[in-house]
């Protein structure tokens, strides 16, 4: 408790994280042959935090495909991502990922519920092949409390500088909450697999998930003389998924 206090004083700093687990950023760099992030539910500024608290920006960048087009409607699904996965020694946080078809497109009918069937049944194989191939996956689901969205979106149409970020999509969100719970839960029961595993960050708390988030990256790097103890993330914000965790309260209902 007392180190996790520590570092939280001291700001949500990836290098000073990686500085006292003994891992350098040379070494970081070195291990990043293939890596990918899958982030659900995190700002676009707030991913750019993270990309800053990472690596020099050459090795590190964020992938935030737009609406498809007529031409990528007709495509194989996860053809649109493929072109943005990483070569070695790069590192690629995907905002908005092909996890959209299991949460906001079919939550607002922008595919069918076949559509979403099928592609909570290719995730996982789509996924080993990635991790087969050398990527090293890692999956975030950041999860807020309906109260706290609601303040943030009053807080956003209050802020003139922030009205223009609110889409239709996020004025629905408040009135689609139970269909996204619903379709939350479908999508880490039937995706979460040991070769790609979904990790839950509480974060109505912005800096304790985004503090929480980068220890958990560094716990699952495979560094030589890291101190792993001090990687673990605080079970309170952070936890592997597990069907238990749906029922008990942990995350929002």
């Amino acid at each position: 408790q007392e180190r996790f206090v520590h570092l939280r004083s001291q700001g949500c700093s990836f290098a000073r994280i990686a500085s006292e687990l003994n891992v350098s950023k040379p070494t970081l760099i070195n291990w990043s042959r293939k890596f990918q992030f899958e982030i659900q539910n995190l700002r676009a500024i707030e991913l750019e935090a993270l990309q800053e608290q990472l690596v020099a920006t050459r090795e590190v960048r964020v992938v935030a495909p737009g609406k498809p087009s007529d031409r990528e409607d007709t495509e194989w699904y996860f053809q649109r991502y493929v072109g943005h996965l990483p070569a070695a020694r790069e590192i690629v946080l995907f905002n908005r990922s092909w996890y959209n078809r299991a949460g906001v497109e079919y939550v607002m009918k922008f595919c069918t519920r076949a559509e979403r069937d099928e592609f909570l049944d290719s995730a996982p194989r789509f996924e080993r092949m990635l991790v087969r191939s050398g990527i090293s996956l890692l999956k975030y689901y950041l999860d807020i409390s309906r109260e706290e969205q609601a303040r943030r979106l009053r807080a956003r149409r209050r802020d003139p500088l922030k009205q223009w970020k609110i889409s239709p999509v996020d004025e629905a969100a408040q009135r689609h909450w139970r269909d996204y719970s619903r379709a939350r839960d479908s999508m880490l029961l039937r995706t979460h697999q040991q070769h790609a595993p979904w990790i839950l960050v509480r974060a109505d708390d912005k800096h304790q998930a985004r503090l929480n988030v980068m220890r958990d990256i560094l716990a699952r790097i495979p560094f030589a003389n890291a101190k792993r103890k001090l990687a673990r993330p605080d079970p309170r914000v952070a936890r592997e998924f597990s069907e238990t965790l749906l029922g008990s309260g942990w995350v929002a209902p």
